[in-house]
Order: C-alpha cells, then sequence, then structure tokens
C-alpha cells in the first residue's frame, strides 16, 4: 500500500523513530535539492517515493545514509593525512564545496585568542578577488558576523548557526557594497560555515559561493555540519602544533648569531633551518684578533628544548674558546670536549671549528665527527680531506689533527651539518656525491655570491629547499659558506 506521509518527512513505521546509522542522523528530512546534489548523496524525495512499498523506502533511504557516511569517512580520511595548516585549509574548501555543492570559496582562519596564525585562502578565487570581497565592511559580510559574533557574550560555549544568503539581490538588509562586489565577482549566493566547537573555541569561518541564486538542502546542511565539527577540531590540532614549531624556531634563531661579521677579505653567508622537534644544529662566525676569523658549525645530540639548551652552552663555550687560543683548532675543541664530558656526560656532540685568515687566503680547522667542508671555485669543487674523528664525549679523551688548507681568490669553502645530508633520505655516500654534484653544478654568475651559492645547493638537494618543513623532515640544516676575495 503506498504510503501517504508528507514529501520530505519519514515514514511512519510501527517503530516510534526511525533508527540512527552509524552516526548519521535518520530524522534528517529530504526536501528538495536547490542546488546540485553531491554525487554519493542520495537525492531529496520524490512524489514518486509515494508509490514505493514502505520497505523499499527503508531501504532507499538506508542506502542514502550509508552513502552519506562513505562519503564524509573518503573526505575526513583525506583531511586526517594532512599534516600543516596549509594543507588542511585547502583540503576544507575543497570537501565544503562538494559537500555543499558549491563552486567557488574562501576560509578565514582567525583563531579567537588572538595569537594567530590569521590567514585568508580562496578556492576559485585570486589573490585581487580576495582583496575584493575584503572591501565589504567586515561586519557585512556572514564570516565577519560569524567571527565577531564568537564568543556569545551571554553564552561563551555556543556555537552560531550558519548563515545563508540564497540570493543576494533580493536579500533584505544586505549592504549595497555587498552587493556590488556579488555583481563584480559574478556570485548569487553564500552559504558561511563557523569553524569553532565548544571544545576548540573560534578558529574562524568558511564561506562557500554560488554562481546562481541558491542554498544548501537540510540534508547538504547536516553532512557539512558534522564534517565542520571533525575539521575544526583537526584544525585546532594542527595550529597547536605549528605553534609550538614556530616558537621552538624563534628560539632557536635568538641562540643563533643576529648577523654575520664583517671581516675584510672574506664574504659569509649562513642559511639555517630548525627541524619541527627543535634540533642541536648550530653555527658561527666571530671575529678574532689581527683581522683573523672564526667559523664553527656542529650538532649536539636529540631534540627539542634540553637540545636547545644545550646548543646554546656549547657554542657560548667554544666562542670563550676560540676567544683565548682560536689559532689552534685542535685545542679549542679539546676543551670543548673536556666540556661536555664533565658537564653533559649522556649528551654526545659533532663540531668543526676553522681559525681563518683571510689577508693570507689561510684556513686551519680541525673536526670531531663533523662532516668534511667543501672547496667550491671555477676550477675545483672538493671535499676536504680531513682525518676521521670520533664526535665529542664518545671517548674518554679526543683528539684528532688539523688541517690546513689555502682557498684561491673566489673560491668558497662551505661548512654544513649533516642534516642537509639526512634530508635527502639517501644514503650518506650518495648523499655525499649529490652534495658535490650540486655544488659543480653552480652557475657562473652565482659564484661570486656565498648566499647563491649556498641558496643553489639547497634547491638543488632539496625539493623545499628552507620552505615549509613535512611531517618527515626532522633534521635541522645548516649551512655556513665563506667566499675568499
Amino acid at each position: 500500500m503506498a504510503s501517504n506521509a508528507p514529501v520530505g518527512k519519514p515514514t511512519d513505521m510501527s517503530a516510534p523513530h526511525m533508527p540512527k546509522v552509524a552516526g548519521i542522523d535518520a530524522t534528517v528530512p529530504h526536501p528538495p535539492h536547490t542546488t546540485a546534489p553531491l554525487s554519493g548523496v542520495p537525492a531529496a524525495a520524490t512524489p514518486a517515493d509515494a508509490a514505493l512499498p514502505p520497505g523499499a523506502l527503508i531501504q532507499d533511504r538506508l542506502a542514502g545514509w550509508v552513502s552519506d557516511l562513505t562519503t564524509l569517512h573518503e573526505l575526513t580520511e583525506r583531511l586526517i593525512r594532512t599534516s600543516s595548516l596549509d594543507e588542511a585549509l585547502p583540503e576544507v574548501l575543497g570537501a565544503g564545496a562538494a559537500l555543499v555543492g558549491a563552486r567557488r570559496g574562501m576560509v578565514v582562519l582567525e583563531p579567537a585568542d588572538g595569537l594567530g596564525p590569521a590567514t585568508t585562502i580562496g578556492l576559485g578565487l585570486a589573490h585581487a578577488e580576495l582583496g575584493t570581497i575584503e572591501t565589504v565592511p567586515r561586519g557585512a559580510t556572514s564570516y565577519g558576523r560569524l567571527l565577531d559574533g564568537l564568543p556569545d557574550p551571554a553564552d561563551p560555549a555556543r556555537v552560531p548557526d550558519p548563515i545563508a544568503i540564497p540570493d543576494v539581490r533580493t536579500e533584505e538588509g544586505l549592504d549595497p557594497r555587498h552587493r556590488e562586489v556579488a555583481a563584480r565577482l559574478g556570485y548569487a549566493a553564500s552559504y558561511a560555515l563557523p569553524l569553532a566547537t565548544e571544545e576548540a573555541g573560534r578558529l574562524g569561518a568558511a564561506v562557500w559561493l554560488y554562481d546562481e541564486p541558491a542554498e544548501p538542502s537540510e540534508r547538504q546542511r547536516h553532512l557539512i555540519g558534522l564534517y565542520g565539527r571533525f575539521a575544526t577540531e583537526h584544525l585546532a590540532r594542527l595550529l597547536q602544533v605549528e605553534r609550538a614549531r614556530a616558537q621552538v624556531s624563534t628560539v632557536a634563531e635568538e641562540l643563533l648569531p643576529s648577523r654575520l661579521p664583517r671581516v675584510p677579505g672574506v664574504q659569509l653567508a649562513a642559511r639555517h633551518r630548525t627541524g619541527p622537534r627543535g634540533g642541536g644544529d648550530w653555527y658561527d662566525a666571530l671575529p678574532l684578533p689581527e683581522g683573523a676569523l672564526g667559523l664553527a658549525v656542529g650538532s649536539v645530540s636529540g631534540t627539542g628544548p634540553s637540545a636547545l639548551a644545550a646548543m646554546g652552552r656549547l657554542r657560548a663555550s667554544l666562542r670563550a674558546y676560540a676567544v683565548m687560543e682560536g689559532e689552534d683548532p685542535v685545542a679549542v675543541l679539546s676543551d670543548l670536549e673536556l666540556l661536555l664530558r664533565l658537564t653533559e656526560p649522556a649528551r654526545s656532540a659533532t663540531a668543526l671549528f676553522a681559525y681563518a685568515e683571510p689577508a693570507q687566503r689561510r684556513v686551519v680547522l680541525a673536526g670531531a665527527g663533523h662532516s668534511p667542508p667543501l672547496i667550491i671555485g671555477d676550477h675545483r669543487t672538493e671535499f676536504v680531506e680531513t682525518s676521521l674523528s670520533a664526535p665529542l664525549g664518545m671517548l674518554s679523551c679526543w683528539e684528532a689533527p688539523s688541517v690546513e688548507l689555502s682557498p684561491a681568490p673566489g673560491e668558497t669553502v662551505l661548512l654544513y651539518t649533516d642534516g642537509l645530508l639526512r634530508r635527502t633520505g639517501d644514503a650518506m655516500d650518495r648523499a655525499f656525491a649529490r652534495l658535490h654534484a650540486a655544488a659543480s653544478s653552480v652557475p657562473r654568475a652565482d659564484r661570486g655570491d656565498p648566499g647563491a651559492i649556498a641558496d643553489h645547493i639547497l634547491r638543488t638537494l632539496l625539493p623545499e629547499g628552507l620552505g615549509r618543513d613535512t611531517a618527515d623532515d626532522e633534521e635541522d640544516v645548516v649551512l655556513l659558506a665563506a667566499r675568499f676575495e
């Protein structure tokens, strides 16, 4: 017998209500779609449903709920694989556009605590178009109303409802500038969702734009609401991770030279990147008496705040030893090893110290378990032959001979940490070969600039250069280049 239930309302069967299936609310009605339905989300109920047997209608709706669950599972799986806000925000925009049936959109990240980061990105909107949207008074935009309405003084835990503008041209009380911008950019409707939960607080808002007058169906609103809550919690976790990384990076930078010294006869450049967990790689360059220059790179074992603190203490100690006996790099590293063994017996470190006299183009260096420097010039690119030595703190008494070299005019001596090699993902012998090839391929026009040499090597060895870290980039990277005139 045909069902006489109204269209869009659950059929009244013997059970008092329809069951929930895997977290999808079975009582969500099926109103007619006003936007193109999402692939995988069942179409709304039609008059033809009235002719279906009750059992067939139940099966159809169960199939729809399972399809909804599958869609949400696929979208959340894609989101959970993102490891940074730069990856997650575009994913949220794209998934939301699919769920609400829109083509364009924007997300405004603006944490309520004011600690940042704050950013705006678009989907199908160029930077200039985002700027045009921002010319609308903030209080007249749907995202501005959501952001400025959080938290609610009367109920700080309450998350505001999404804001739908089905037709920009006919919406009452809309700011004239809003209509003007919509006409210029060619959108006719919008749907704004707060990126906020009671647990995470306010993080921002997302807005999707329709080319024609439209608004999401009630079922689409239900799906985007579920996805939005999950996305907000994921973004909150990524926000905390990125803030922690930024703090670690700031501390590391504060422990390193704020600027490189200017010494006649040599040009200096340094590149440094702290890994996500905060490593102990460092560099230093300090002027010494009689126009000499001390150059150092090193790495302390471990990660996190303790490694950063140890790195700061080791660098400060090396500076003191370099001032007192810098002309003897072996003595400098011997003193450093003794200090490390007495004060931090559970920690090891590698280090390389070079005493340079730019006027004579003479360099004396010693290394403790550190990778050999690389000489880069027009007529040669070769590693400096240093003796094999153990890291500091590994033996009861460290000792290794020093090495003397004489760079030709225009040649650059490159000091670096092992993180540069490890980030390639290759075995060490292969990584050394790649480093040599990268240094050999420096364009002749760049060889007069040590900074350009370091940047070329980074771009060649590491596709990401010194840009955004990924989950696998745990190693610090340090390069210190000295070009002799």
